[in-house]
Formats: C-alpha cells, structure tokens, sequence
C-alpha cells in the first residue's frame, strides 16, 4: 500500500499548482513597481490573502484526492491481507484435521497393537497345540506306513502260499483223479468241491462231496460235506496243522469208503 508522503508528493505535480506559483511571481513583480508604500503593502496583504486562499483550495483538493487514493490503496491492500489471511486459515485448518486423522489412526494402531500383544501368548499356545498335533499326525502316519508296508509283505508271501497251494493241488487233482476217481471243481466264492467216485461198488457214479476254501490268513477251512463224516472236525484240525492236502484226501476217501460199508452192512 502507498504512503501518504508518496500521495501528497504526486498531488504537487499538478499543473494548477504551477500556474499559481507563476501568477504569484508576475504579481509580486508588479508589486515592486509600485512607489507608494501603502498602496504596496495592501496590495502585497491583498495577494497574500489570496495566495493562501488558493494554497488552501488546491490543498484540500489535493487531500480529499490523496484520501480517496490512500482509502482505495488501503482497501485493495486489507483485501489482500484478508484473502492471504483466509488462505492460510483454511489451509491451517486442513493442516490441523490432517494431524486430527492421523492422530486418530495412531491411537487405533496403537490400540490394535495392545490387543494383538494380549493375543500373543494365546496365539503362541494356539501354535505350540499345533505343532505338538502335527507330530503326533507324523507318527501315525509312520506307524501307518510301517503297518501298511507289513500288510504288504504278508499278502505277498500269502499269496505266494497260496500260489504253491495251488500248484500242489493242481498236482494232486492229476494224482487223485487217475487213481482215486476225484474230481475238483471251483465254485462261485472261492470255493474248491471235491467229488470222489468208485467209492460204492454198486453205484460207481455215486458222488461223496466236500466244499474247502482257503481263509485270507492261508488257513484250510472245511465248508460243507454230504454225506456228513463223523471225524472231519478231527481231520480238519490235522490240515491246518500239517497243511498236508494229500494225506488229508486220502483219509477223507477211506472215511466215505468206511461210510459207505457201515451203510451196506446196515
């Protein structure tokens, strides 16, 4: 904003102010021309007077124009502290709810922080139940492997018995079919029937049968028989005892030939 010295110095530059001056200056040269000292010294109060007169007129002129000028300065000048003002009021106050949030996000963070430090011995027990689980599921399944592998090798050997069972009982069939009239059939279910022939004179074609299966444990088990034998439970035991299928037909044959004279001599 200008000074009021800078105002009233571009006030003087008006031309108005220099035609008084020239006009003063031609009338005091005027003034000196006159003899009489009375008429001269009225004549130089006069134009005093008037001087001052005009002096006073321009001045106040030139304040009223210096006031309006300094007014519209000082206007012009406030508005622009008010706007620099406002400005840096508002951005104080965004400044201020900026710090506010994150003031708030620091307690909330901070908050958080507490609760998951109180979480943290729970989390670590959680953990510790759960790494003591997973080894537990680790000897298990090693103890599943173990016991699977196991399983493993006795179906394998089981199946090896059970292969050479029936190789030997294929061998047996040729055996027995020549000179015991046997004949083997493999019936649904796993199951072996044995038909023995020649048995009863009369009627060679008659059929005395046993069913015999294998268990899974490789153990010779007697299903059936027709016509009943009193002593197949005993003969039974032998089998599993000896696993000798050959001694075991042949007494089962002389247990039905028994049979069969037991039912003539009846």
């Amino acid at each position: 904003m200008p000074s009021v010295h800078t105002v009233l110095k571009n006030s003087l530059q008006f031309p108005w102010i220099n035609l008084l001056n020239k006009q003063t200056s031609e009338l005091t040269v005027q003034m000196a021309s006159i003899k009489d000292l009375d008429v001269g010294e009225k004549f130089s109060s006069k134009l005093e007077e008037i001087r001052t007169k005009l002096l006073s007129q321009a001045m106040g002129e030139m304040l009223n124009e210096a006031t309006v000028e300094f007014c519209q300065a000082h206007k012009q000048y406030m508005k622009s502290v008010l706007d620099t003002c406002s400005k840096k009021c508002w951005d104080d106050e965004t400044m201020f709810e900026t710090i506010q949030v994150y003031t708030e996000e620091l307690k909330r963070q901070n908050s958080v922080m507490r609760e998951r430090s109180g979480e943290r011995p729970e989390i670590l027990g959680s953990i510790q139940d759960k790494e003591s689980h997973k080894e537990l599921l680790i000897q298990k399944i090693e103890q599943l492997k173990q016991e699977q592998a196991k399983n493993r090798e006795l179906i394998h050997s089981q199946n090896k018995a059970n292969k050479d069972r029936l190789k030997n009982l294929n061998k047996i069939k040729e055996i027995f079919q020549e000179r015991l009239s046997l004949e083997i059939r493999k019936i649904q279910g796993e199951k072996l029937q044995f038909i023995f022939r020649n048995i009863n004179h009369k009627n060679p074609q008659s059929a005395y049968t046993f069913l015999l299966r294998i268990t899974e444990d490789g153990v010779y088990q007697i299903v059936s028989c027709d016509p009943p034998l009193a002593q197949m439970d005993h003969l039974e035991r032998r089998l599993q005892e000896t696993n000798n299928l050959s001694a075991f037909l042949s007494n089962v044959r002389k247990e039905f030939v028994a049979l069969n004279n037991i039912t003539k001599t009846a």
